[in-house]
């Protein structure tokens, strides 16, 4: 050290007052604290900074509150547990919040309450991403003493943030209390496979139940992901940042158009045999943009499927129903995520895409149990107020108020199109026979004779009701080939309006 208080560096002398800075900031590093990052690496997980440096492009990070120590006299910690700051992904602005298992087990603190606070209320005022790296355990115990603490307002911020920028929750190990809050609350919440999520971990746990369980059974992640909770389910952290990456780019204007797949397969798509299921997940790829489509909560209501996919470079949002699962009929947990679904679409300016193959609702006195009445009404009040535009496609049936809601032409699609395969009834149309046909039906003694009948006279209903037949009666706009279906739709998406530019949010969007 020279008489002045400078050091040589690289760039000559430094003052120590800088030296001082250098040296807190470079403490704060991983390659500096190696013994709290190989505990880290023994458990399997990335540090934080190596999550950061998983989702941020290189180069692009501007850390805020790299410097901030716990609040409680004795406490140390790199940055109080939490690496924040903005940044870019695939070149598309965002702001990134990092819990950090390594400074006492990521959990919340004063400091890093006050620190996430600002990041949330930062990408509030410029309408950044949010991408939350959620890996610690909940509030921390020593803070709750700290004098003048009268409660945070991370979780209020974060909330006003739905729907008018997306969020993205990333919880690659233990998420809990504060931090499955805040999984809760993003648009979209991803878990690696041996991640654990809980609104309390084990020690409140044993305080209220008496019972001792480990972080693990208490909620482990695929629980989560069949309840819905978690949207997508990564292998590990490197698949979940790659995860994260592709639902941001459906936001990111500049993605361009990618190869279509071969249009002439859509034409075998549906089976010549109306009782002949299929997997509705091949019709949305074969649409798509190749390798573009990402299904958001497919273990989950999975009579419905709902993903975001590219046609022609553009995103579009697809709710489509499931003939593989109820034979497509519509339960409570599918018009959730339905709904849902359309709720974030609405708020981002997605066009919406309905691919329609359904028998109607489910039916029954144990479907009346499940609140069905209010979870359907949920998805056709979320399409009826949805303020994108609505493409229909009728793929096979089109029964009853499953079809109502599944963008019939009283919702106004923009186009309402069928494929020859479709076939139309207001309701089931053996059920409708039998009611039509009442009296001839009760006429018949020979219970035979009588099921003969009802066949005939139901093949004569399904005769009038062909796609073909209900095009003719203009019912649908058109009746189109399989093949030339993705071009009609990307040139359909062509006529719509750019969204108009706006400060504010359109709407929120549900939790669940």
């Amino acid at each position: 050290m020279n008489a002045d208080n400078t050091v040589s560096g690289e760039m000559g002398e430094l003052r120590e007052q800088l030296r001082e800075v250098l040296d807190a900031r470079a403490a704060t590093r991983d390659d500096a604290r190696q013994v709290a990052v190989d505990k880290q690496h023994a458990r399997g997980r990335w540090t934080a900074r190596e999550g950061v440096a998983g989702m941020i492009d290189a180069g692009s990070f501007t850390e805020y509150g790299g410097l901030a120590k716990p609040a409680t006299e004795g406490m140390t910690g790199a940055a109080d547990g939490l690496v924040m700051g903005t940044g870019k992904v695939d070149g598309q602005p965002v702001a990134m919040v990092a819990y950090d298992y390594t400074v006492y087990a990521g959990t919340q603190s004063a400091v890093n309450h006050s620190k996430i606070s600002r990041m949330f209320e930062l990408a509030e005022q410029q309408r950044l991403p949010v991408i939350c790296w959620l890996d610690g355990g909940g509030a921390r115990p020593h803070d709750m003493f700290v004098p003048n603490r009268l409660g945070s307002p991370t979780f209020v911020t974060f909330s006003r943030l739905s729907g008018l920028a997306p969020t993205v929750g990333i919880v690659p190990g233990r998420a809990f209390a504060g931090h499955a809050n805040l999984a809760g609350l993003c648009d979209v919440a991803i878990a690696t496979k041996n991640a654990s999520m809980g609104m309390a971990g084990p020690p409140l746990v044993e305080a209220a139940l008496g019972v001792k369980l480990t972080p693990e059974e208490i909620g482990p992640a695929e629980v989560h992901y069949k309840s819905g909770a978690i949207d997508l389910l990564a292998e590990n952290e490197t698949e979940a940042c790659a995860l994260a990456k592709k639902y941001l780019s459906f936001f990111n204007e500049s993605a361009e158009a990618a190869e279509a797949p071969d249009q002439t397969r859509l034409r075998e798509m549906v089976p010549e045999s109306p009782r002949r299921a299929y997997d509705v997940r091949k019709v949305i790829e074969g649409l798509a943009d190749k390798d573009s489509m990402l299904e958001l909560k497919p273990a989950f209501g999975r009579a419905m499927v709902t993903a975001l996919v590219r046609m022609g470079g553009k995103t579009v949002g697809v709710v489509a129903n499931q003939p593989m699962v109820l034979a497509g009929a519509m339960d409570g947990p599918a018009c959730d995520k339905s709904a849902r679904f359309v709720q974030l679409c609405d708020a981002y300016d997605i066009p919406i895409l309905l691919l329609c193959d359904t028998p109607g609702l489910m039916v029954g006195p144990d479907v009346e149990k499940t609140c069905l009445v209010r979870r359907s009404a949920r998805l056709l009040s979320a399409l009826s107020n949805a303020t994108v535009p609505l493409m229909t496609l009728v793929l096979r049936k089109a029964y009853g108020l499953g079809y109502y809601i599944m963008g019939s032409r009283p919702l106004m699609p923009s186009i309402l199109i069928a494929w020859p395969t479709a076939e139309f009834g207001g309701m089931g149309l053996e059920g409708a026979a039998s009611i039509i046909f009442q009296k001839e039906l009760a006429a018949i003694e020979d219970p035979a004779e009588r099921a003969e009948a009802h066949r005939a006279y139901t093949e004569e209903l399904k005769a009038y009701n062909t796609a073909l037949r209900v095009g003719e009666r203009f019912g649908f706009d058109d009746v189109v080939d399989p093949a030339e279906t993705r071009d009609i739709l990307i040139r359909t998406l062509e006529t719509f309006p750019r969204p108009p530019e706006r400060r504010g949010k359109k709407r929120t969007i549900d939790p669940i």
